[in-house]
């Protein structure tokens, strides 16, 4: 079973030759990785361009204008040709090798179609823990079902799942739509510790600041009491 790895790349130059090092020593016929430049203003598109070879397993996607971290994402998988598709950040904050991880528990089960494996971060600080537990309850209330470390990556699915999605956000929200959506389509979903780290290069396009936090965070709370109500109307 080959699979496809969406690595959603936002101004993201400083990382950039980290990542496509990584990129270059394990796509395959089995991996296909897949960079997007998502409406970059910086060089991401142009490093892209000049150190990714010819290889028939990686592959550019060029989104020109940013229209939102999720439709980024979007665009990747809709170019994608792997039979289990996945994406993770490009900050390398986390390892793009937890991907390979995560890739396991479909290689061991004969239910690849019903099943969702999604990181579960480890290594936070105190702060960063209090800021998951309280998103975490808030959504669990809300959508009446279990939800923890939403924002989580690896994300890890097989492609049949993504044909069943449905209007999904074009923003930091798309996380939560499709974790909520595999819950209530019943998927089996895994779990696996993932390290978090501090990021290696520059700063974050959402949590820059206290204010940018919280504006994240009331975002998500009303995306998540819209799909409580689209639910209740089917």
């Amino acid at each position: 079973m080959n699979a496809s790895l969406i690595l959603p790349c936002y101004n993201e130059e400083d990382s950039l030759m980290e990542l496509i090092a990584w990129s270059q020593n394990l796509a395959s016929s089995e991996l296909e990785i897949v960079f997007i430049d998502n409406g970059s203003t910086d060089k991401t598109y142009e490093i892209m361009k000049e150190n990714i070879s010819g290889s028939p397993d990686i592959k550019i996607v060029q989104v020109k204008k940013n229209r939102g971290y999720g439709y980024g994402i979007i665009q990747g998988l809709k170019q994608s040709r792997g039979d289990v598709l996945a994406w993770t950040h490009a900050d390398l904050q986390t390892d793009p090798a937890d991907v390979l991880r995560g890739l396991r528990y479909f290689e061991n089960t004969v239910h690849a179609e019903d099943t969702f494996v999604k990181g579960y971060r480890v290594g936070r600080t105190v702060i960063d823990k209090i800021f998951a537990l309280g998103m975490s309850t808030f959504e669990s209330i809300v959508l009446f079902t279990t939800m923890s470390e939403i924002n989580a990556q690896p994300t890890i699915f097989h492609r049949s799942f993504f044909e069943t999605w449905q209007d999904p956000p074009l923003d930091y929200s798309l996380d939560l739509y499709v974790y909520y959506n595999a819950k209530i389509q019943h998927l089996k979903i895994v779990r696996f510790p993932v390290v978090f780290r501090d990021r290696k290069y520059g700063s974050s396009h959402w949590n820059f600041n206290q204010l940018a936090r919280l504006r994240f965070i009331w975002d998500i709370m009303k995306y998540s009491l819209q799909m409580r109500k689209s639910v209740k109307q089917k």
